[in-house]
């Protein structure tokens, strides 16, 4: 356990001196941008490991693997993020463990999630995952709504009881107008949050950049990165 303990922080402390590059560079403090590790396919042990390095936000994006994985890290000062798609019929066992949901597309989920975080009396924060490869009204190849899609879910998230809109999120688009152009993307989310923001001022949260382009999304404003394999290591295949 030493050796991944080692392994561990060293590739922290090199995600940290990338991040707080990307915010010198952008001219941001580093207190401006939270990281998110994305645990999937990881096991609690490390969970538990990055408790102790000084991580508090984790994510997850298969319930039948968080389910059990919150729970078994429940002592831990973790906020748990659900960053997949999310299927009604998994909504109930989500809201039992998650702090924030980051993948809202449709409102049947609001519907959902609103009912079960009253059943649970919790309040669940939420985040509307913006689909930048789906035209104006569309839907995402990897989930989220297009933009034209956002104000009308926003407003049915700020009606619901139990539920608090928190911001947006996106994936950097593989096909479309900004594939292969993960700043552009990600300066367009942040168009979209300064929208947002004019109809819901608490609507701050910008979630977007992986362990591959954190940097360009630092540089557009995101306010959480979400990093997984530069912490981790590779993941071994699924399936």
């Amino acid at each position: 356990m030493t050796d991944r303990r080692n392994e561990l922080a060293a590739n922290l402390a090199k995600v940290e001196r990338r991040i707080a590059a990307a915010c010198a560079a952008a001219g941001r403090a580093r207190e401006e941008v939270t990281l998110i590790v994305v645990t999937k396919t990881y096991p609690a042990s490390d969970v538990r490991i990055l408790s102790e390095l000084g991580v508090r936000h984790t994510a997850e994006n298969r319930d039948q693997e968080a389910a059990p994985k919150a729970a078994e890290c429940a002592d831990l000062p973790l906020t748990w993020h659900f960053v997949g798609q999310l299927q009604t019929n998994k909504v109930r066992s989500v809201v039992g463990y998650a702090d924030v949901v980051q993948s809202l597309d449709r409102s049947r989920l609001v519907t959902a999630l609103s009912r079960e975080a009253v059943r649970a009396e919790r309040e669940v924060g939420c985040l509307i995952q913006v689909a930048l490869d789906a035209g104006e009204s569309g839907r995402g190849e990897r989930g989220g709504v297009g933009p034209g899609g956002i104000e009308e879910l926003a407003d049915l998230v700020a009606r619901s009881e139990a539920l608090r809109l928190d911001g947006l999120m996106t994936v950097a688009p593989l096909t479309g107008e900004y594939a292969g152009r993960q700043q552009a993307a990600f300066e367009r989310l942040m168009d979209l949050s300064t929208g947002l923001r004019a109809a819901h001022p608490a609507a701050t949260m910008v979630s977007a950049g992986m362990s591959g382009d954190l940097e360009q999304a630092v540089a557009a404003g995101a306010t959480h990165v979400r990093v997984g394999s530069a912490v981790l290591g590779v993941r071994p295949r699924l399936g």
